[in-house]
């Protein structure tokens, strides 16, 4: 039986580079991005291993349960999921923590965490049935760490990180994984770096 890891927010950077991975795993990769413009370029860089391409906005929780639907019915159940979806209006620009009001921390759990949590509500009932499963959630190092000029997303970050973890533990002893991965820095050719 194949295994299936669906990549949610797929972009140039960090979405390729962890579809590149797992497909030298023998995963058959799945990739979901707003648009499908950039599609027959990621099929053309991934065209060593068993990539399929879907256009949905996987922040929106009615589009998500159909694509990852859709998914599952092409390919088969998912063993690995990862979602990066971007937000460019996410309260994530540089703003002082000391200037950040309301509106842009809320915006900011809006794009960071709300999604993240109707993802786990989408994927880990079947993960559980079966046992297994992987849900990996990127994050920057404002999560961790105090960055003042990150106000906005910090809190954000750092709830996502704190749901991630927490989800783990849940978990243990259930056959199903979930991880953040704390990235510290600009990812070359991802679509925040250009």
């Amino acid at each position: 039986m194949r295994k299936v890891l669906a990549v949610l927010g797929a972009g140039p950077g960090l979405g390729l580079s962890i579809a590149h991975r797992f497909g030298r795993e023998g995963f058959t990769v799945a990739l979901v991005s707003r648009h499908a413009t950039r599609h027959p370029s990621y099929l053309e860089q991934l065209a060593d291993i068993d990539a399929h391409t879907y256009a949905a906005d996987v922040r929106e929780p009615a589009a998500l349960r159909e694509v990852l639907a859709t998914i599952t019915a092409d390919l088969g159940p998912l063993d690995t999921v990862y979602f990066g979806p971007v937000s460019a209006d996410g309260g994530g620009g540089p703003i002082s923590i000391t200037d950040a009001t309301t509106e842009p921390i809320s915006a900011a759990f809006d794009a960071v965490v709300v999604p993240a949590v109707d993802l786990v509500n989408a994927v880990l009932p079947d993960m559980l049935t079966r046992n297994t499963g992987t849900i990996l959630i990127p994050g920057g190092l404002s999560g961790k760490y105090p960055i003042p000029m990150l106000g906005a997303l910090a809190p954000a970050s750092a709830a996502l990180r704190m749901f991630v973890l927490t989800l783990n533990a849940a978990l243990r002893d259930t056959g199903v994984y979930a991880a953040t991965l704390t990235i510290g820095g600009l990812i070359e050719g991802g679509d925040i770096h250009t």
